[in-house]
């Protein structure tokens, strides 16, 4: 199955082409998000790509693209500067409007955030605005260049400057064009909903830079701290989290993906599993009022936007372990606390089961561990033990299964 991620090129402020990647959703999308990069980043970023992805699996279709000059874009970096940022961001507004439906969101990265800022104004269609590490003036910038470089800028009106190991030319009309920017009354007048995502241990953009933003925007506004993370989010679960984050704030917004998509309206006691299209195996997944999602890790050619269907089977296996062990102990009075079950799936061969039936091939093979947490003896303990092997999930695994299956006309 082919990746539905499009690759797109259309052109930017200053006529070159613009390099993109296009997330879709799954159907017609509820709305269309517009994702900008960080300061010499690009659309394929470890941020761009995790959070638009994740963003896609709920419904929510992403363009990401590349500044000029940088990544897949034409042009010359060094006759960039903020301002052209900024064109470039109406640009790909413009064809998104044009193209598929202008955008409802509008999410930007470290300096993509303060374009962001600086840009909303200008697409009456954004009823969201979110930043992640943004500088609350685009001058900040400044103080990433490593010392001796802007005087040497001033003096030679440009300089090769080496970020996170790359070279680029930075000319005295950049620093003149960011120190020209003040976002304030950008954000003052904000008129969208504003959603701020910072780490309180940013070495490169302070955090102090989010309460700025915050304090001169009005409601509604949110913030939410990113803990540890750092400023370019290259830890998996920090993306994961701001997409997560994002999708159900955005939500309040743009509707929920429950109310677009006819198709997964689950009856009580059915489960209904739909692919996304966001990815080669993204799936939304519906029981009763319940929306979840599954996919498979990259290494076997997935998003890793969810877990993947023996991930799913553990935790069912896991969680009727806890509920029943749970009902024995209200039950019993027992001083239960607290129940943590770890599984873990193999496929082993059936020799290697001493206690197995089957003696030839492989086997599936699931580890359970218990954890029980409490005042609890050692006959409770094992009769806990004893239990956990009731559990109707449990039952079902070791039972024959008839799954009678037909095509739906």
């Amino acid at each position: 199955m082919a990746n539905p991620v499009q690759m797109i090129h259309f052109p930017g402020a200053d006529g070159g082409q613009l390099a993109a990647r296009l997330e879709p959703a799954q159907g017609t999308p509820r709305a269309y998000a517009l994702f900008a990069h960080c300061f010499t980043c690009s659309k394929d970023s470890l941020a761009a790509t995790r959070i638009s992805r994740g963003l896609a699996a709920t419904g929510i279709a992403v363009l990401r693209f590349d500044f000029t000059g940088l990544g897949g874009s034409a042009g010359d970096f060094s006759n960039t500067n903020f301002s052209s940022n900024i064109a470039d961001l109406r640009a790909a507004a413009d064809f998104l409007r044009e193209t598929y439906a202008a955008p409802k969101i509008l999410i930007g990265h470290s300096l993509g955030g303060a374009a962001m800022l600086a840009v909303a104004a200008q697409v009456p269609e954004a009823v969201a605005v979110a930043t992640i590490a943004a500088p609350f003036n685009p001058d900040h910038v400044r103080g990433l260049l490593k010392p001796g470089a802007a005087a040497e800028i001033e003096a030679r009106g440009e300089a090769d400057v080496v970020l996170d190991g790359r070279t680029f030319r930075i000319r005295k009309q950049f620093i003149d064009d960011i120190a020209g920017h003040n976002l304030r009354d950008a954000i003052t007048n904000l008129r969208k909903a504003l959603l701020i995502f910072h780490g309180p241990r940013d070495t490169t953009v302070n955090v102090d830079n989010a309460a700025q933003i915050f304090g001169a925007a009005k409601h509604p506004k949110s913030f939410v701290s990113l803990d540890d993370a750092d400023h370019l989010l290259t830890k998996k679960p920090d993306a994961s989290f701001v997409a997560a984050v994002l999708a159900a704030w955005a939500g309040r917004y743009v509707g929920d993906p429950a109310q677009t998509s006819s198709e997964l309206v689950a009856e009580p006691g059915t489960v209904i599993v739909q692919e996304t299209r966001a990815g080669k195996f993204t799936q939304d997944i519906r029981a009763g009022s319940h929306v979840m999602h599954a996919d498979e890790p990259a290494a076997y050619g997935g998003n890793d936007t969810g877990p993947s269907p023996y991930d799913l089977l553990l935790a069912s296996l896991g969680a009727c372990t806890a509920m029943t062990l749970r009902a024995y102990a209200e039950l019993k009075n027992l001083p239960l606390e607290r129940v943590t079950v770890r599984l873990k799936h193999d496929k082993i061969y059936a020799q290697d089961c001493a206690g197995c039936e089957t003696r030839e091939g492989r086997i599936d093979r699931i580890e359970r561990e218990i954890e029980l947490t409490g005042a609890l003896d050692e006959l409770q303990r094992a009769k806990l033990l004893e239990i956990s092997a009731k559990c109707p999930v449990h039952r079902t695994l070791h039972s024959e299964v008839h799954i009678p299956t037909v095509l739906k006309s």
